[in-house]
């Protein structure tokens, strides 16, 4: 099963996909967590990434294309996954189609978790990041 979260931060998508795809045996796909991993192992499209992230700046569009496309070409997700808030954009969106058509594959649905204003930022305003590795805390 593939499937698409998508939402705001801090509505819930990490937490509902990491409870996913434990349950269902299958991988859970975060761009963050993608581009952390590039950065860590030192990959090309990590050190590209780096670059952007290390500006405070958005990585460009092709540069997380480019990820989910090594992900998905690499035969990882042969056995699902979920898209944990990827496609964000217009473009990235019809990437994901165009590479979804490549591989013969296809999204079996995609979910939003709708959630306010008000409780987002009262979620966000709760969390907490280690600074050397970026984990979260709540």
């Amino acid at each position: 099963m593939n499937l698409i979260f998508l939402g705001p931060p801090g509505s819930g998508k990490g937490t509902q996909a990491k409870i996913i795809c434990k349950e269902l045996g299958i991988l859970h796909l975060s761009t963050g967590d993608l581009l952390r991993e590039g950065v860590k192992d030192g990959t090309d499209l990590g050190m590209q990434a780096k670059k952007y992230m290390e500006a405070g700046e958005l990585v460009p569009d092709k540069l997380i294309v480019d990820l989910i496309e090594e992900k998905l070409a690499s035969g990882a997700l042969n056995d699902g996954y979920i898209l944990d808030g990827f496609p964000r954009t217009v473009p990235q969106a019809e990437a994901l189609r165009d590479m979804l058509a490549k591989n013969n594959s296809k999204i079996d649905k995609a979910i939003l978790l709708d959630v306010s204003n008000e409780e987002v930022i009262k979620r966000l305003s709760g969390r907490f990041f280690c600074p050397i590795c970026n984990a979260g805390y709540n």
